[in-house]
């Protein structure tokens, strides 16, 4: 593995320290400013629908700027859109803190790209590990997120807005080690290489089912994940148990990144995902027995993987979708699928947490979990009938 790939690894571990973090503390300080209950997760929201809005943006100043520069500009969005949230929760401002977490969304839409960024650090034949090394930066996030939120959680007297001063010192070490990793130019569409448009990359299967499995496994994840604090408060259990439990989660998520993509150059994007989808049953499964701590952490902890193996299957079956001069558009395109449906599921978790409890938020997941199956089994059997077709 090259020293570029290491320090973006890195950069990727401080961005799960961001994420990590917001998903253990925004649900509870929005249960504790907003006017209503259910808009408790609306700071989780906000972070997924900053990031669903910014998509093109970044797509655009990617191609003016290129990789690093634009990747630099979202870590200094991240400096000063958590401060705006460690001010907000100091002055118990719900909205100026929903407003912070848009805001942060910039940055949200920029670290999306690392897993993309990785492939062109290396050969071609070394993308499916390079996209899972990337992505196993993630344990730093697993292993600080949770313990930093903990130990910052009283530090400026009001509960947590000392951890998002934190992660504002987080952004800035990111930025530094950026400032190290040389990427090459971006292939950007020309006379002689224009591109296709949007709407015909789109259409391809390969495209549409990669999207469904990086946008559904991302939705269902983030649905049950950002509920969780909430649902282990409603049970009683304390603060601690939450974090320990989101420790699991996000170790789960990314741990095995270091195998996966050895496991995709072996077996294939398509089974390596129907696994994933499969580890969502079984967590849902864990989950609807009880509601003990560890029941959390197992049905947690199979989510995680689920997640693993459908990101990482996905986002490699998407780059058969487009061609080099078609990136950034492409990229943008999955990423604004991915966020929207984070932003959409985000929302729901508060509401139906809130209002229909745990349960009924584990039974809805087996909607969007089924359906992504059926999208991998229809790929499967096109691409069969394909091969099987007489070659003349």
């Amino acid at each position: 593995m090259n020293f570029s790939l290491i320090l973006l690894t890195l950069c990727q571990g401080f961005f799960l320290i961001n994420n990590v973090t917001f998903i253990a503390i925004n649900g509870l300080v929005g249960l504790n400013l907003a006017p209503s209950a259910w808009m408790a997760t609306l700071p989780i929201t906000g972070f997924v629908a900053g990031g669903a809005l910014c998509a093109a943006l970044v797509a655009k100043h990617q191609r003016a700027w290129g990789r690093q520069r634009t990747f630099q500009a979202g870590l200094l969005v991240a400096v000063a859109s958590t401060a705006l949230c460690a001010y907000a929760a100091a002055t118990r401002n719900f909205w100026l803190l929903v407003l912070g977490t848009v805001i942060a969304g910039y940055y949200n839409a920029n670290a999306g790209l690392y897993r993309f960024a990785a492939t062109e650090l290396v050969t071609p034949n070394f993308k499916e590990r390079a996209i899972s090394w990337v992505l196993a930066g993630g344990i730093i996030g697993a292993v600080v997120g949770p313990n930093l939120a903990t130990a910052t959680r009283d530090s400026l007297s009001v509960p947590f807005a000392g951890a998002y001063a934190a992660l504002a010192v987080v952004a800035l070490m990111s930025f530094a080690v950026m400032s190290f990793i040389k990427f090459p130019p971006l292939p950007l569409p020309s006379a002689a290489q224009p591109g296709r448009p949007l709407r015909e990359i789109a259409r391809q299967p390969v495209f549409i089912v990669a999207v469904i499995g990086c946008s559904l496994g991302y939705g269902v994840m983030n649905l049950l994940m950002a509920a969780t604090p909430i649902a282990m408060a409603q049970c009683s259990h304390p603060f601690k148990s939450a974090a320990l439990v989101l420790e699991w989660h996000v170790l789960a998520m990314f741990v095995p990144s270091f195998f996966t993509g050895s496991l995709i150059k072996r077996f294939g994007a398509l089974p390596i995902m129907a696994v994933g989808v499969a580890l969502n049953l079984i967590c849902i499964a864990v989950a609807l027995s009880g509601v003990d701590v560890m029941q959390f952490l197992v049905a947690l902890a199979m989510l995680g993987l689920g997640w693993n193996f459908l990101y990482i299957g996905g986002t490699t079956l998407f780059t058969e979708a487009y061609r080099p001069e078609e990136k950034t558009t492409a990229q943008a395109a999955m990423d604004f699928c991915v966020f929207s449906t984070m932003t959409v599921t985000s929302f729901a978790s508060g509401a139906l947490i809130t209002t229909q409890g745990w349960t009924w938020l584990n039974v809805g997941s087996l909607l969007p979990v089924v359906f992504t199956g059926a999208a991998l089994l229809w790929l499967a059997l096109r691409r069969r009938s394909t091969q099987n077709q007489p070659a003349f």
